[in-house]
């Protein structure tokens, strides 16, 4: 009992017991629940843990600049790094994600085989677009690179933005072109590198703005504020255009927002590497650390000391060849000579030391025999954290078919689901309105389709096949499909582009040709399997 409840109790015994009493209450509950655990305020473990958190804002948006610096650097320089968002890019879009129109046909009522015809009128009218440059607004990239550009934007900016733009083009009948910006350049008008500047209204709108995005009442994002040049470029050189969020007579976004939020009320997206940065900038460190030390070991240099400190005559080694070996590559005798005298260590140098002097090595025992495994332990840890097997982030399949198998499927559910969200963020809005414009143009012929938004959406359908998994064993692996097949679990066209990317369709149509032009020649597929056997 402190002095304050024996003050309280001298004066007033009821007051101090119910003191007493509430005081032992609050103690109880201190102990019940997280707070022996997370919310522990008394473990020596936890007690110095001192953390704070505020708005996303707060959180996210005053540290991104930094964020995004230290993340691009890392792709730069740490193998690490590069590789996890590589792999990303890799299996998530490949060389594309390509165009498989869906169209509602019960919806339209219309026959499968005018769906059909349809689908593949639109599906070769998009990749030709698609595949050319046009469609690109600086005039060099493809739509299949610039989502991989997309894609890679988001991993190590945390973002990206892409602004569909009409440009009269003579190689084209379609005006849409894509103009790609980097997270850099959404910022609040006014701000600099120097004074970054997060919140503030809009006296217009009397909306708020924050760090470029500009949101109403009900937090619904309604513009942004691009900013002409990036915020270390002089002030006075950079304007700031509004750009709404949503077309005023399609609905259809004017600026596709690329980003992965995990908090709500989040405007701003966080870097891929955020999470592990200070690991990776570590390992890269100590990677460095050991392979200068193998290089320093690997070294191979002669110190000859002398009682005059003159240089020893070699037999058979001219002076120009005893010269060429010396360190900084002079006559030995004007170096030794001069004022400065400097020790080269490289391979084969030759050193000569004045007298009374003498070299003492360090063995660091390098590299450390420990240096695989540790490594080894920050890429399982790193790869936890960015959902990519050590295996897959380290290209090192030294396990079993069950483990190895077991790695790239847990990894392909990370990038099924970053392709799914990255076609509905970038490829079907850019979908969407190449088609309204092919329709309104009459380029592709669509009945109805500016009639209502539901009819729209029947004939917007579609999916963005890409990468296959990849077959470990494609004996097990094809003898799994035709099994889910036969069971009525799967169908034709989803196990070809899963095994093997290919479109279902056009493998049968192929195969029919070839089953055509066999026959003509008088061969059967028994006359094949034959001469495989005998090969």
């Amino acid at each position: 009992m402190n002095i304050i409840d024996k003050t309280v109790a001298y004066f007033d015994p009821v007051a101090a017991v119910r003191r007493t009493a509430a005081r032992a209450t609050l103690d109880a509950v201190k102990n019940y629940g997280y707070s022996e655990g997370a919310a522990s305020r008394k473990k020596k473990t936890m007690k110095n843990w001192r953390n704070e958190s505020a708005s996303p804002q707060s959180d996210i948006d005053m540290n991104l600049d930094l964020m995004r610096r230290r993340s691009r650097s890392a792709y730069y320089t740490s193998p690490i790094a590069t590789s996890a968002i590589n792999t990303n890019r890799d299996h998530v879009i490949g060389a594309g994600l390509k165009l498989v129109p869906k169209i509602d046909y019960k919806f339209l009522r219309i026959t499968p085989e005018k769906a059909s015809e349809l689908e593949r009128d639109i599906k070769f009218k998009f990749n030709t677009w698609a595949s050319s440059k046009n469609c690109c607004v600086t005039g060099q990239n493809t739509f299949y690179e610039l989502q991989q550009i997309a894609l890679m934007t988001w991993l190590m900016s945390g973002e990206c933005f892409a602004i569909p733009m009409y440009v009269d083009n003579p190689d084209s009948d379609i005006q849409l072109t894509i103009k790609l910006l980097e997270g850099d350049l959404i910022y609040n008008p006014g701000s600099s590198a120097e004074f970054v500047d997060i919140y503030r209204i809009n006296p217009s709108t009397q909306n708020r703005i924050y760090n470029g995005i500009e949101i109403d009442g009900h937090d619904r994002v309604v513009a942004y504020h691009i900013a002409s040049n990036y915020s270390d470029r002089p002030l006075a050189s950079i304007s700031w255009e509004r750009m709404p969020a949503y077309g005023s007579n399609t609905g259809l976004p004017n600026v596709l927002h690329v980003f992965n939020a995990i908090r709500p009320q989040q405007y701003r997206g966080i870097p891929y590497l955020a999470p592990v940065i200070e690991d990776i900038k570590q390992l890269r460190r100590y990677e460095d650390a050991e392979i200068m030390a193998a290089v320093i070991n690997g070294l191979f240099s002669v110190f000859i000391k002398t009682d005059d400190g003159e240089p020893p005559a070699f037999e058979g080694l001219d002076d120009t060849k005893f010269s060429a070996q010396t360190a900084g590559g002079a006559p030995l005798p004007e170096q030794k000579k001069g004022g400065d005298f400097d020790l080269d260590i490289g391979n084969g140098n030759i050193n000569v030391l004045r007298p009374g002097e003498s070299i003492e090595v360090v063995d660091g025992k390098r590299p450390s025999s420990n240096f695989d495994a540790f490594v080894q332990s920050v890429c399982m840890t790193t790869g936890a954290a960015l959902d990519i097997p050590n295996e897959l982030l380290l290209k090192r399949f030294s396990a079993s078919y069950s483990a190895s198998r077991g790695a790239l499927l847990e990894a392909w559910n990370f990038f099924s689901m970053n392709r799914t969200w990255f076609s509905d963020s970038f490829n079907n809005p850019i979908y969407r309105r190449w088609l309204y414009e092919a329709v309104a143009k009459g380029i592709v012929d669509l009945p109805g389709f500016f009639d209502n938004r539901y009819i729209r959406e029947a004939y917007s359908r579609a999916e963005w096949p890409g990468p296959s998994q990849g077959q470990l064993d494609p004996t097990k692996e094809v003898a799994a499909s035709i099994s889910k097949i036969m069971a009525g679990l799967s169908n034709g066209e989803k196990e070809a582009i899963e095994l093997n990317g290919t479109d279902y369709e056009e493998n049968l149509e192929q195969i029919a040709a070839e089953r055509q032009t066999m026959n003509k020649l008088g061969i059967t597929i028994k006359d094949m399997n034959d001469g495989g056997k005998e090969g």
